[in-house]
């Protein structure tokens, strides 16, 4: 019988992971690719578009990685993102391997400005990374800055709620630390 039970698990675990990856694959919203190809890309829609695909991927990741109550959740989150990422209709074929090294870059940069302690929040920090791979302004005072880090608290609480929704949300005892329940 734990032989089928690993087996469901796993197979619940990958339906999962698809279900959250679905949610991190949808296109940004138009208002979305409209500000930031204003303010950053000088007017190139689908560089704008792009970046913000990018970021909804990234920020997926990280609060997989972050929240996720299994430890296997993040790199099974990461394999079937790859796997939607191999068969999106928006890359054209002879790009991939670009568009894959592009999102490893983001990728890189978004998780350092997440993990970071540095200044500022961090939706701040990815809307900082955000717009200098757009093309935009980086000072945490500026204006832009501030409508991204917006954008970008956004799309965390996004990925938050969506992680929630395809794998549950931790039920502890009030009366027991969660430091215990690990012993």
């Amino acid at each position: 019988m734990r032989l089928f039970r690993s087996f469901r698990d796993d197979r619940a675990l990958l339906r999962k992971s698809a279900e959250f990856v679905a949610v991190l694959m949808a296109e940004p919203t138009p208002a979305e690719v409209e500000w930031l190809s204003s303010v950053a890309t000088r007017g190139d829609v689908d560089h704008a578009r792009w970046e913000l695909r990018y970021l909804r991927r990234s920020v997926g990741i990280l609060v997989a990685q972050r929240d996720a109550l299994d430890d296997r959740t993040p790199s099974e989150v990461l394999r079937a993102l790859l796997h939607r990422i191999h068969k999106d209709p928006n890359v054209d074929p002879t790009l991939r391997e670009l568009a894959e090294r592009q999102f490893n870059a983001r990728l890189g940069a978004y998780r350092d400005a997440f993990t970071s302690r540095g200044h500022g929040t961090p939706a701040l920090r990815l809307a900082q990374n955000l717009l200098a791979f757009a093309g935009g302004p980086i000072r945490g005072d500026d204006p832009v800055v501030q409508r991204g880090a917006e954008i970008v608290g956004e799309t965390i609480s996004m990925a938050n709620e969506a992680l929630r929704e395809s794998f549950g949300e931790v039920e502890l005892p009030e009366d027991v630390p969660p430091s215990r329940l690990a012993r």
